[in-house]
């Protein structure tokens, strides 16, 4: 699959020599959008979504007439998807393992960083600014309640930390997004480049055990995001 995208990247590079061609942080979008090459009008589903365009694993699929479901806690970044794109479904919500009401650790407006996960948050340099009380969901509840009867072809999580309390509370037997990806915060690698030990660190790890024993494949990794395809999935 590698040497096919790398491929697909070089002819994509030539044929939008002078446009951007990644919206994405680290080009997670390139890998989907070429896993997706034959797939129009597809559904997205993105929790932790922040920016609309900018640094945003969906944009490109967007612009090739996907559209689907984003979801952010802040307030302020789900105004902009509602500018950028109004014919998504665009949630402000803090989703969680659980109903409850749990502490958010918030750095500002917009910040990429806003967690509710205490171990994350002390790892950063940055200061938190105020600690919240914040209502929280489960993304089975959010999905029920919007009686969603679309398939999820690609489900991106970027939640600074909090994902495997995500994927707790989350039916992957039911949605079954054919591709996942996830930040993976393991903060002893976290600003690092990968070691040759780090892919061993990833297949311990709890995200990557829970999504194997729920038929996905691992198939890539860029920096800090996992790529995860389901057993079933044809392009």
């Amino acid at each position: 699959m590698l040497k096919s995208f790398f491929r697909y990247l070089n002819l994509y590079r030539r044929k939008y020599k002078y446009k951007k061609i990644s919206y994405s942080f680290n080009a997670v979008d390139l890998i989907v959008n070429y896993i997706f090459k034959n797939k129009n009008n597809g559904f997205y589903l993105d929790v932790g979504s922040q920016h609309p365009i900018s640094n945003n694993n969906t944009y490109l699929l967007f612009k090739r007439g996907w559209s689907g479901i984003n979801i952010d806690l802040d307030k302020k970044n789900i105004d902009l998807f509602n500018t950028a794109r109004p014919n998504d479904i665009n949630l402000n919500l803090a989703i969680s393992s659980d109903e409850a009401e749990k502490k958010l650790y918030f750095y500002h407006d917009k910040s990429p960083i806003n967690t509710l996960d205490k171990v994350v948050s002390d790892f950063q340099t940055a200061t938190v600014n105020e600690i919240k009380r914040i209502k929280t969901t489960t993304l089975n509840i959010a999905l029920q309640n919007l009686k969603l009867n679309n398939k999820i072809d690609y489900m991106n999580l970027d939640v600074e930390g909090h994902e495997m309390d995500i994927f707790k509370a989350f039916d992957l037997s039911v949605y079954k997004p054919s591709i996942i990806s996830v930040e993976f915060l393991d903060l002893d690698m976290k600003y690092l480049e990968f070691k040759n030990n780090d892919l061993q660190r990833i297949v311990n790890s709890d995200l990557y055990k829970h999504l194997l024993n729920n038929k996905y494949h691992f198939v890539n990794w860029l920096h800090g995001d996992l790529i995860f395809v389901h057993r079933d999935f044809r392009d």
